[in-house]
């Protein structure tokens, strides 16, 4: 399945380095079922947001995947994708920028003609052909229908898909400069949070972030002496803290790290799909690796 990773250390701006794809022996011998895409985004001292992204089939070029990028923000998004919706184009490859945000997201909305004509003039802001983009449209245009406000734009967006839409997951990440969001909706994929404290579990380590299914690493020496928070699909390394978010929680981090939830989707989608709804493509995409 698609992989999402959130990282912020704010207001401190931190050195960190990633592997979006950590196993090249067995991307080779999996090599059909390898990752559609990678990317990392991350923003400038200024808070110019900055994307390194490649539509990059493992088997056909696995270098720009598995080479280290190294990079300093006070947040972090990285993203390793399983195509359900569009082709193996950078436009179709995450995370995405709008209105200086970043954005990722891990799951599958059909009925894409209605939300195309929910958008409206706002379909202009898609580049590619995914779901996800879309989705982040409509968080982008429900974010200035709230005057600027982030969380009511995410629930708003995300309610209004819940009930009209056909939804298998609508889990993501949305990064500024200094903070953090993340939503679980419903329950079918997985999303953990992680408060790191300065040197993390045994008070003296940097953080070293590996996925089970070597899919993604994330290195930093810089937070071995600073508190950080990670949100991921899931669970990087034996830290007893990790918690799993609640299906319809959206979680966000402020610029001092402060940390607050609530249930934004309390109730499931009207149109929920299952595995077995989702094309052969889509199901792959959301199946766990």
């Amino acid at each position: 399945m698609c992989r999402l990773f959130g990282l912020t250390s704010a207001p401190r701006r931190t050195h960190a380095t990633f592997w979006l794809l950590d196993a090249p022996d067995s991307l080779r011998e999996q090599s059909h079922r390898d990752p559609d895409g990678t990317g990392l985004g991350w923003f400038d001292a200024d808070g110019t947001p900055r994307v390194r992204k490649e539509p990059v089939a493992a088997y056909q070029d696995c270098r720009f995947a598995t080479e280290a990028k190294q990079v300093r923000s006070t947040t972090f998004l990285a993203h390793v994708r399983y195509a359900s919706t569009g082709g193996l184009e950078t436009g179709n490859t995450h995370p995405f920028e709008q209105e200086g945000r970043l954005f990722a997201h891990n799951g599958v909305i059909e009925g894409l003609d209605e939300l195309d004509a929910r958008l409206g003039p706002d379909l202009a802001r898609v580049r590619g052909r995914t779901d996800s983009e879309r989705f982040f449209a409509l968080v982008t245009r429900e974010i200035a229908a709230h005057g600027g406000d982030v969380t009511a734009g995410i629930t708003g967006a995300a309610r209004w898909i819940a009930r009209s839409l056909p939804v298998f997951a609508l889990n993501l990440i949305l990064t500024t400069r200094d903070e953090l969001w993340a939503l679980r909706y419903p329950d079918t994929q997985e999303l953990h949070v992680l408060r790191r404290s300065p040197g993390g579990h045994h008070g003296c380590r940097h953080l070293d972030h590996s996925g089970a299914a070597g899919r993604m690493r994330v290195h930093s020496r810089d937070l071995a002496g600073a508190p950080a928070v990670a949100v991921a699909s899931e669970r990087m390394d034996d830290n007893p803290h990790w918690r799993a978010l609640a299906p319809g929680e959206l979680l966000h981090v402020a610029p001092d790290l402060t940390v607050t939830a609530r249930l934004a989707l309390p109730d499931a989608p009207a149109h929920p799909l299952t595995l077995d709804d989702l094309r052969p493509e889509a199901a792959a995409s959301q199946r766990a690796a």
